[in-house]
């Protein structure tokens, strides 16, 4: 199961509902998900054309099938598209409201891997999320652009994390070891690797003096960066406890994607008491204290990234006090917290429905 979804779906059971996923299959001979809370019906999915760690779901009568043997209350749209467009369709027909979460930047996928589309893209994300009771938004900055686009019913909705996993106290001084070897200061990244993440934007990073780069995730851009990052440290992807150690051994954390609604990434990082360098652009905006708790700089540009590297390498103090103040700025953004708000969103459309039966 996908973080959020996850997080999500355990929340729910904590406070005595009774969720059930439904979620492409695994890749073949990958088994399911053993720490979900609560049922997972898997439909037939195929891989992503040249993405294959992503699978799409394929149409199947088991989505139907489940909402009407489940008979919820609310269909949660965790990701409206492909599945979740056949998720909305099937509660429709069964009456069921439906919340749909924004999580993706279609808009600027478009742009990125098409160089235009993104009228189209709005076009298809008014239709998709339009038809919905309610959108759900992880930041300011996709609220506002949801609503600038005419996306109705659009609300507030941010992501939790969880500060007992990610916390200073991992700090593995072997794992550093291990990382810079020569005790380089040590620049990690943390996501996916592909065109829309531009993890080449720390290239310049890589040439700077007592430096290591340090990336962890996977994707379909990993070959042409592990040649666009000379000397830069590539671990693959990782998760759990073992990620967790991971961010806390970082002395910086760098974020590059201008297209993030929101960023998991950063508010891990953040409490891992790292500062944190990111676009000034999307998610992060919410996230990072320009100047308290990490640097914003313009999107795109490698010699920003670079200058603010160099800027924290220099001033111990600095990455400290940045790292302390991140830290106590997520320390009440628990999965908890959110997963209340999510309930209360979940109440609002309950209860609009019934007012307007009842008219």
């Amino acid at each position: 199961m996908a973080h959020c979804a996850l997080q999500t779906a355990r929340h729910l059971v904590d406070r005595g509902h009774a969720p059930v996923v439904v979620a492409p299959a695994p890749a073949p001979g990958n088994k399911p998900d053993a720490s979900a809370p609560c049922p997972v019906v898997h439909v037939p999915s195929l891989p992503l054309p040249g993405y294959p760690q992503v699978r799409v779901a394929l149409p199947s009568r088991r989505l139907a099938a489940t909402l009407v043997e489940h008979r919820p209350d609310v269909v949660h749209l965790a990701s409206p598209f492909v599945l979740g467009v056949r998720g909305m369709a099937a509660a429709a027909r069964l009456g069921i409201p439906a919340v749909a979460v924004y999580q993706t930047d279609l808009a600027g996928y478009a742009r990125t891997y098409m160089g235009a589309g993104e009228a189209a893209a709005w076009r298809r994300i008014r239709s998709v999320h339009g038809a919905c009771d309610l959108t759900l938004a992880p930041s300011s900055a996709a609220l506002h652009d949801l609503k600038t686009h005419g996306v109705p019913r659009v609300e507030l909705w941010p992501r939790g994390v969880d500060t007992e996993r990610f916390r200073p106290g991992r700090r593995d001084e072997a794992l550093r070891r291990e990382l810079a070897p020569n005790g380089e200061l040590i620049v990690g990244y943390v996501g996916r690797l592909a065109p829309e993440k531009q993890v080449e934007l720390l290239s310049g990073v890589c040439g700077l003096e007592g430096v290591r780069v340090v990336i962890v995730g996977d994707g379909p851009s990993r070959p042409g960066l592990e040649q666009a990052l000379p000397g830069a440290v590539f671990l693959g992807r990782r998760t759990g406890d073992d990620l967790a150690r991971i961010f806390a051994s970082f002395d910086v954390f760098a974020h590059t994607g201008p297209f993030e609604t929101f960023c998991q990434t950063i508010q891990e990082a953040m409490a891992g008491g790292l500062p944190v360098i990111a676009p000034a652009a999307g998610g992060p905006l919410d996230l990072v204290a320009h100047g308290r708790t990490g640097l914003l700089v313009p999107p795109r540009d490698a010699n920003a990234v670079r200058d603010a590297v160099r800027s924290l390498a220099a001033d111990a103090g600095l990455r400290a006090a940045y790292g302390a103040a991140g830290r106590a700025t997520v320390e009440g953004r628990t999965w908890a917290a959110v997963g209340d708000q999510l309930i209360g969103h979940y109440a609002k459309v309950l209860a609009g429905r019934r007012t307007a039966v009842a008219a």
